[in-house]
């Protein structure tokens, strides 16, 4: 049986071009700062208190702690089950994606309060809210997982 440290390594490897993104970000951009990349793309640096969206992003400092203790209970969890599936590369490249992006946003809530976001995305006046690497490796993880769960599905339904 495989191992499931590769996939730990995938998840540091996350953290690791997250948080050197940020910092190269704090380094380089005021915050409120816009530079312009391209008709539909800006660096901005902002700081989100909330999650996605910025939900809850307007109230006084728990979501901090609601939002770090749910990241590291779902971290743990996907620890768990990179050790019980490491053979599934679908389903671990998925989970690693998300527990690194999770924990590389942990690390901004502990350090600074709230996650550093500087990339933005718009079209026709209107304005994505701004996100990071960890918030990329997130969603494509939740899509990968998403492709996995529809793939594993039609092979249960072939087999029978």
């Amino acid at each position: 049986m495989p191992n499931a440290g590769r996939w730990y390594g995938l998840a540091g490897v996350v953290i690791v071009l997250d948080q050197f993104s940020k910092w190269l970000v704090l380094e380089n951009i005021r915050f409120g700062e816009t530079i312009y990349v391209a008709p539909f793309w800006n660096w901005v640096l902002t700081f989100n208190p909330g999650a996605a969206f910025s939900l809850l992003a307007d109230q006084p400092g728990w979501q901090r702690w609601l939002f770090t203790v749910l990241a590291l209970g779902v971290s743990g969890w996907i620890a768990f089950m990179l050790r019980q599936h490491p053979q599934q590369k679908l389903l671990s490249l998925a989970l690693s994606l998300v527990m690194g992006g999770a924990l590389g946003n942990v690390i901004d809530r502990v350090r600074f309060g709230a996650v550093v976001d500087f990339v933005q995305w718009h079209a026709a006046g209107y304005y994505w809210p701004a996100f990071n690497v960890a918030d990329s490796a997130i969603t494509l993880g939740a899509v990968l997982l998403v492709i996995e769960q529809m793939t594993s599905a039609n092979k249960k339904e072939i087999s029978r």
